[in-house]
């Protein structure tokens, strides 16, 4: 059993109990192969044979990648006289050139076994499954036959399935991010179906982020979750940046025997540079993301090689204690700082700064936002002891590049402490309106398009000058797709009148009742004495609601 901490507007916070699935599989993230990001859903038995055996050739099993998964485009399109599933035989088809896999599931399962890696199959819990070509393939899926299918999965030697989320609420919505129904159930079914098979299959639910299923729990269903839309292909930095805002509110749900999933690898395919699939793969693997490759290992270079197969950063990603970096600090359009962690010993942290910026440059990490004020320090990516690091360390980073360290012997440093303000004790203007959340606590929403919210009174100290801020808020605006702040919304934050500051917060959770607390930013302007004024606001768009603001004392 595992503790969680989850945030609410009851009590603000308060210790959760969340059943892990124990099914004898899972306990650290899988690691394997899998053609999507690579091939879409046209792939043929040839192609899964080369790639296992490339799997192989190139040493990746004994690194702990050693699952080989189908994904969609195997089904056929009509289920057998008996009522099982079953593949595409059709010699011509309009979706594929050949026989997408001629001797069969069972044949390539004792293939993939052969070689001595797990085999995984896919299917999904709707009346069809996902394509490529609109919905209009109708490939089978398992909705209504759960139980049959995974008996036929078992029966076929599956160690694996990944359970997609087409078709889910008729047989005419391809895809719905917002359904009428609730999925869970989906899962839920086809987790006891593969339960009462006896035969150990992980089970990866691949619904999207859709319904936040870390917070079902999810946990208790599989041994990993979807918590967002696709990240491609084709790939993108917008993906990534989309991917990451939608798991901060929930790294805390990560542990043995389930993670949240950030969906494939893109490393090896077009549409990211060295450095960003580099920051891509350090940062899933931190994450406790599953680690599936999904690009054409036939033709992968030295550099995709050398990215997946850095034994510093698979440590991470299976370290035993299983838990994810969490999100600390955002310095806007500048980097983030998260860490979390690691097994073995008190005092040891993995940490992950992104470079939000588009150029290589000099970027300086401030201990105190891990909550150390020295430590000894070791570079991930290269392996190079960096020596004792007092007070910060400052290193050149690529655009979209990252520094990850693993931090041992960390002297703690005291947390600040802060004198609170109250939304609803601030004036607001041009349509700002409180809203009670949970019958028990008020917030400030409709800040931004006109609307302010302007915090008064506020002690600058003896000296004023820069005062680190903690906000408190709410921020339930989820989106499946690549905006111009994804799962993410821009509060201006102006001391005294002065020039507003951007300040990018992310995703509280997929609902407006939930508080993301003690979000930091460091601002100048203040004035000494309780004479100082904060507005909040946003020109062009709505900022999250606001329950508190703090100022350090």
């Amino acid at each position: 059993m595992l503790w969680r901490s989850v945030k609410t507007f009851v009590t603000l916070s308060f210790a959760s109990a969340v059943l892990a699935l124990n099914n004898g599989v899972g306990v650290t993230p899988a690691m394997g192969w899998n053609p999507y990001n690579a091939f879409s859903c046209d792939t043929t038995e040839a192609q899964y044979h080369a790639q296992a055996q490339a799997l192989v050739s190139l040493g990746f099993p004994a690194l702990g990648y050693d699952y080989v998964n189908l994904d969609c485009g195997w089904q056929a399109t009509a289920r057998t006289s008996t009522g099982q599933i079953t593949w595409n035989t059709q010699a011509a088809s309009s979706f594929h050139n050949v026989i997408c896999l001629p001797d069969g599931v069972p044949a390539l399962a004792t293939f993939v076994h052969n070689l001595g890696l797990k085999f995984g199959v896919y299917s999904d819990g709707g009346f069809f499954a996902c394509d490529f070509v609109g919905g209009t393939a109708h490939y089978i899926g398992s909705l209504g036959h759960e139980t049959a299918d995974a008996a036929t999965f078992a029966s076929w030697g599956a160690d694996y399935l990944k359970y997609d989320n087409c078709y889910a609420v008729n047989t005419t919505d391809f895809v719905d991010d917002n359904p009428p129904i609730s999925i869970e159930p989906h899962y839920t079914t086809m987790a006891d179906a593969l339960n009462a098979t006896g035969r150990h299959i992980l089970f990866s639910a691949c619904e999207w982020g859709v319904q936040d299923p870390a917070r079902w729990p999810a946990s208790a269903v599989s041994n990993s979750w979807r918590i967002s839309n696709d990240i491609g292909p084709p790939a993108s930095w917008d993906n990534l940046f989309r991917i990451i805002n939608q798991l901060v509110p929930i790294t805390q749900f990560a542990g043995p025997g389930g993670f949240n999933d950030l969906d494939m690898l893109e490393v090896g395919n077009s549409g990211l540079t060295a450095d960003e699939q580099q920051t891509h793969f350090a940062f899933w693997a931190a994450a406790k993301s599953p680690l599936i490759i999904s690009t054409d290992l036939t033709v992968a270079s030295s550099q995709t090689l050398n990215i997946l197969k850095n034994t510093r950063i698979i440590a991470l990603n299976q370290d035993t204690l299983g838990k994810s970096i969490s999100f600390k600090r955002r310095y806007t359009n500048d980097h983030d700082v998260w860490s979390g962690p690691l097994a073995v010993m008190a005092r040891l942290l993995q940490v992950f700064v992104i470079n939000w910026e588009t150029s290589s440059r000099s970027l300086t990490f401030n201990l105190a936002d891990v909550g150390f004020s020295s430590a000894t320090a070791t570079d991930l990516i290269t392996g190079a002891s960096l020596g004792k690091l007092t007070t910060s360390f400052t290193a050149t980073v690529a655009a979209h590049g990252s520094m990850i360290l693993k931090l041992t012997g960390g002297v703690p440093v005291a947390s600040p402490t802060f004198t609170f303000y109250p939304a609803t004790g601030g004036t607001l203007a041009g349509g700002a309106t409180p809203r009670v959340v949970n019958s028990t606590v008020t917030v400030v929403g409709f800040v931004g398009e006109g609307g302010t919210l302007t915090f008064t009174g506020v002690n600058g100290g003896t000296a004023g000058g820069t005062k680190l801020l903690s906000f408190d808020y709410i921020n339930g605006d989820v989106t499946f797709t690549n905006t111009a702040c994804s799962n993410c919304r821009n509060t201006f934050v102006s001391v005294n009148g002065g020039t507003a500051v951007q300040v990018q917060m992310p995703l509280s959770a997929q609902s407006w009742d939930i508080l993301f607390s003690g979000y930091l930013v460091s601002l100048p302007g203040f004035k000494a004495g309780k004479t100082n004024t904060v507005t909040l606001s946003n020109p062009t768009a709505f900022a999250p609601d606001f329950y508190r603001m703090g100022v350090a004392v």
